[in-house]
């Protein structure tokens, strides 16, 4: 049997959040209104989406303050980078094998 998609990743928010996170580079942290005007979302469709990348251990998020402004910091894991790697390669598989693997 062939190997699955990563459902994680799978879903199409969390797949454009992850290749936009990967294309920034190993370690690349963004502020958490960047990515909210960057992908179109809401706050609320962000941060659920980024909860269940976190809770995934392919993301990292921390709050803290800039100034006197709160911020929220995100980025891409060493394993969230890896799994990312691992769809991608999967999925262009597929897509080489027109769904035949």
């Amino acid at each position: 049997m062939a190997p699955a998609l990563d459902p994680l990743i799978h879903q199409e928010t969390r797949l454009r959040l992850m290749a936009l996170l990967a294309g920034l580079g190993e370690g690349v942290q963004v502020e958490f209104g960047w990515l909210k005007e960057a992908l179109g979302l809401t706050e609320g469709n962000l941060s659920s989406h980024l909860q269940r990348l976190e809770e995934g251990g392919y993301v990292g998020v921390e709050k803290g303050y800039q100034g006197r402004r709160p911020r929220t910091w995100v980025w891409l894991t060493p394993r969230g980078l890896e799994a990312y790697r691992a769809y991608r390669a999967l999925l262009l598989e597929i897509l080489k094998d027109g769904g035949a693997g």
